[in-house]
């Protein structure tokens, strides 16, 4: 009974870790319990499904290339045939089709319901030596879908990368904001106990506690408010990582104590990776229009065939009986060249489908030019951005200094009886105002360092920056 005790235990052992284990193999990307912001990013390069998409549609891309290529080789076609049938062949010609097989020999004097073995063998050897410029306009095009591919995997690499760390931001923003209602919250909560022991031993009117009632509770508002915001950006940033955790914890370790100094290098718009696919796009319409142009050219084989058959029915029309006609009774070699002319009355489609591959080729040059324009004004709003978040993070701690002051002198006033709760409560709004601001002055900063390196086309100047001690 207590083997059996025993091995009852040890087989629910096992199956629960192998529970466990199928249980966490869909969570195989789930990030750290705490990410910083450059492991954020690289975290979400490596595991979001879009760029991992986009390395795959690379990857097929090259495939095709290689597709393309592959028309230069010679092909070699063989082929074996057994079949049981009727040997009534009749005169007359027949409409070229793909339903009635094929018939040779000459026609018998009498048709007959007998059966007979037939087989036939051979291998066909063909050569496209040289063309007119098509097969090399299809390599170029593969190439370029290629080249395209490889731009849209960098432009959404980009993408990803931006949308993590804005996030991440996001995420960052939201924790100091909740810091700061919670300090707006403690103050507006001692403030309240305060009046209302001065409020019980009759030194101040109902209508001070009663106005601090309401204070501290629109500030448990915003704390709950910010807390909610806070929650809502974690789960966007779980959601950007790829990953299925409820929540990841961040990391801001010195990102906000001392910010930097440094700009992002400018680079002209059109290496940005989004004008390098609207150019990539514009090669792969003028390629399509040089394959249309060679379509319309002969093509030239080099032939070569062996073929062998064998029939169980005679020229006389007697049949052989038994297994006669599996075996190959004649053979035959051919080789030859086949110059092979386009088809005549293709011209008005293939007319319309330059046009169409025209047309596409000048939609593609504007969205290029539109393309360069976006860039450019994207590179001129970061800038500026930049440079208006650095004068105001470093305009928001004499705000905050000066609230402080302010908020303290109107406490002690009104603790003195110089002034009223009206004056209190603005100064704490005033205070609490500026704590929220210099705090997400200091994040707008990194904000709009990476706004101008998303819009220079590379994270790589940004995470320089960031990695610095």
């Amino acid at each position: 009974m207590n083997r059996q005790r025993s091995c009852l235990a040890v087989l629910m052992c096992m199956t629960a870790a192998s529970v466990v284990t199928q249980a966490q193999a869909p969570n195989q990307a789930t990030p750290p319990q705490t990410l910083t912001l450059d492991g954020a990013i690289e975290f979400a390069t490596e595991h979001y499904p879009t760029v991992r998409a986009a390395l795959e549609q690379v990857n097929a891309s090259a495939a095709d290339v290689d597709v393309a290529r592959s028309a230069y080789l010679p092909r070699l076609d063989s082929l074996w045939q057994s079949n049981r049938a009727t040997a009534n062949n009749i005169f007359g010609q027949l409409l070229p089709q793909s339903v009635i097989p094929s018939m040779s020999g000459p026609v018998l004097a009498s048709a007959s319901g007998q059966s007979v073995w037939g087989s036939a063998t051979g291998a066909l050897f063909s050569w496209e030596p040289f063309d007119f410029g098509l097969r090399h306009a299809t390599v170029v095009s593969a190439q370029t879908a290629l080249t395209q591919a490889r731009a849209g995997e960098t432009l959404t690499r980009l993408d990803v990368q931006n949308v993590v760390a804005s996030a991440y931001l996001g995420v960052l923003a939201a924790q100091r904001t909740v810091i700061a209602a919670q300090a707006d919250f403690d103050r507006r909560n001692v403030l309240l106990q305060s009046i209302q022991a001065l409020v019980t031993n009759q030194l101040r009117p109902g209508a001070d506690q009663s106005r601090a009632e309401a204070e501290r509770a629109a500030a448990q508002t915003r704390l709950i408010q910010a807390q909610q915001t806070l929650t809502v950006s974690q789960v966007l940033l779980t959601r950007v990582l790829g990953s299925t955790q409820t929540s990841v914890m961040i990391s801001d370790e010195g990102l906000l104590t001392q910010l930097p100094s440094q700009d992002i290098a400018a680079t002209s718009a059109e290496a940005h990776p989004l004008a390098q696919l609207r150019r990539a796009s514009v090669e792969q319409a003028h390629a399509q229009e040089d394959v249309l142009a060679q379509t319309d050219r002969p093509r030239v084989f080099l032939q070569s065939s062996v073929f062998a058959r064998g029939s169980g029915a005679n020229a006389n029309g007697t049949f052989d009986g038994g297994v006669d006609g599996l075996g190959l009774d004649r053979a035959n070699w051919a080789a030859g060249v086949q110059i092979l002319f386009p088809n005549l009355f293709d011209f008005s489609a293939l007319h319309a489908r330059k046009a169409a591959a025209a047309a596409s080729s000048r939609a593609s040059s504007a969205l290029y030019d539109e393309s360069l324009l976006t860039v450019t004004s994207q590179q001129h709003t970061a800038a500026v951005l930049l440079q208006t978040t650095r004068a105001v993070a470093a305009n928001t701690p004499v705000q905050l200094a000066a609230a402080q002051q302010s908020e303290m002198q109107a406490r002690a006033r009104y603790d003195a009886g110089l002034a009223n709760i009206v004056e209190v409560a603005e100064a704490q709004g005033l205070l609490a105002q500026a704590e929220v601001q210099d705090q997400l002055a200091r994040v707008d900063v990194w904000r709009a360092l990476l706004a101008a390196a998303v819009a220079q086309g590379d994270l790589a100047p940004f995470l320089t920056i960031l990695r610095q001690p």
